[in-house]
């Protein structure tokens, strides 16, 4: 589109933003200025349009809601590109924040509706050239911030093993789906704890890689020093396998430091004898939160792999209960900078944007803020206030701090091979009713997220599996080890995966 050069008028409301103090000679002679400098504007819209992709041609549905009884499903396609590969004949769904190109995205929001992704993000090529038929896009959470099933636009998505309750999110339909048995892969993203949270209450396996295993291009961002994406599925077998297909650089995502993929298939047959195992004190018992039986159950699961020859021990890392802290500083001011003043991408990012995505969430906002989530407008408002008074200088204090949190959880590593708590100290909650308070809507969406977040913001490789369920509701562990080592966090998934015997799945009707 062509630019329309500024008017005196525009660059008087930006004048006193900025406080400038320009008289309406200063003004218009800017005017002047400014407007000649628009035609490289105009040049760059040129040269783009000669590499801008074409979509491809892909066929989709809407799923009928009654052929949608769990609200997980956002559109259902049949996509294949290889007829051989790893994946070949396994269905593969897709969080609706992850690009499939000719496929709308809604990203769970209103503000996203209606956008058509032009290309493929990395993790989706990477699974069509390994076989994968992806099935269809699942809801997410409204613009992914919320650890709740209850804030997509399309309504909650409802977890198979008791419909009332939240299944968690982001990735609320991926855990559905799974659970339900109606996919057998996904691929999910985290930036709090939403790959590992709908699974620990879902009862399904969730991996957080190391921050920048896996690329994040194609997928729409919240916070770049956050963002992650990551497997989802009913075993750890199927979770390493996955893994092992989209991780890895594409020279396209410069949070990637040029690690490759490992063979973690081959970490899951390994076992657990000699290794010495660390239950995290402060992640349990977890004042006005932790439930005393996800507490009992996550530790009485994990003693029993003393069975398999690994020894289980305390291992206390004092920062872990300040940690949410620092996440709470970056993921509000961080998102309300990249994810909505920035829409979606920012500046000052040298991977691949999508400028086409960037233009249609910008400008759908603008018209439909008022029908974003609670939790969303809850980030905006709180994040623009502390930005605009105190200048972003808390989360420079929140990042350079991740340094002490993130050598705090080293030290602990140092001493035992991995750190297990639960991956959510509470079970699933009821799915907020309509009438629900704003306090009570906020609180479901962001209370489950203490003993997941502190690994967004540090980068370790985290692993929720399934523990000894309470309540007939499943609970979940999670297992954290070194950067770069999600094989041996695998490892030990695995593990608890075979003394439990599998994983249960919910009940059908």
């Amino acid at each position: 589109m062509t630019v329309v050069p500024p008017t005196s008028e525009q660059l008087s409301a930006i004048a006193r933003r900025y406080g400038l103090d320009l008289s309406e000679a200063d003004l218009d002679s800017f005017a002047e200025i400014c407007g000649a400098a628009i035609g490289s504007y105009d040049r760059v819209a040129e040269l783009y349009a000669r590499s801008r992709p074409t979509a491809p041609v892909r066929d989709f549905a809407h799923v009928k809601p009654d052929d949608n009884p769990l609200g997980a499903w956002y559109v259902t396609t049949d996509i294949t590109e290889a007829d051989s590969g790893p994946l070949a004949g396994r269905r593969v769904v897709v969080k609706d924040n992850v690009s499939v190109a000719g496929v709308p995205m809604m990203n769970g929001s209103v503000t996203v509706e209606g956008h058509v992704p032009l290309r493929d993000a990395t993790v989706v090529s990477r699974l069509l050239a390994a076989g994968a038929t992806i099935a269809g896009k699942t809801v997410c959470e409204d613009l992914c911030f919320s650890g709740g099933s209850h804030t997509a636009a399309t309504g909650p998505v409802r977890n198979p093993w008791d419909t009332t309750r939240t299944t968690g999110g982001s990735s609320s339909g991926n855990a559905a789906l799974l659970a339900a048995g109606e996919v057998d892969l996904a691929i999910g993203g985290d930036q709090g704890g939403s790959v590992r949270m709908p699974a620990s209450f879902s009862g399904v396996v969730g991996h957080k890689p190391t921050h920048g295993l896996v690329p994040y291009t194609g997928a729409f961002p919240i916070e770049a020093t956050v963002d992650h994406l990551g497997p989802m599925t009913r075993t750890v077998r199927d979770a390493a396998l996955l893994l092992g297909i989209i991780a890895g650089p594409d020279g396209q995502d410069p949070r990637q430091s040029g690690h490759t993929a490992q063979d973690y298939l081959a970490a899951v047959d390994e076992g657990v004898d000699g290794l010495r195992i660390g239950l995290l004190t402060e992640g349990f018992g977890i004042p006005g939160l932790s439930d005393p039986e996800v507490d009992a159950s996550v530790r009485r699961t994990a003693a029993r792999l003393t069975g398999m020859g690994a020894e289980v021990v305390e291992a206390s890392v004092p920062w872990h209960a300040d940690a949410l802290h620092l996440w709470n500083v970056i993921a509000t001011e961080g998102a309300t900078a990249q994810m909505i003043d920035g829409n979606g991408y920012g500046l000052n990012w040298s991977g691949l944007y999508d400028p086409e995505l960037i233009a249609h969430y910008g400008a759908r906002r603008t018209v439909h803020g008022g029908d974003l989530s609670e939790t969303v407008k809850y980030v905006a408002l709180t994040g623009r206030y502390t930005l605009d008074t105190y200048h972003g200088g808390h989360y420079a204090m929140a990042r350079n701090l991740v340094g002490e949190l993130t050598a705090a959880y080293d030290a602990a590593l140092a001493d035992v091979d991995v750190l297990v708590l639960p991956t959510t100290p509470i079970r699933a909650t009821e799915i907020p009713g309509p009438d629900v308070s704003r306090a009570d809507y906020i609180a479901r969406a962001l209370e489950m997220v203490p003993n997941t977040a502190p690994f967004n913001v540090t980068g370790h490789p985290a692993t929720s599996v399934p523990a000894d369920q309470a309540g007939g509701l499943p609970v979940g562990l999670q297992i954290v080890g070194p950067r770069w080592d999600d094989a041996l966090c695998l490892r030990v998934a695995a593990a608890v995966e075979r003394q439990a015997g599998g994983f249960p799945a919910a009940p059908r009707d």
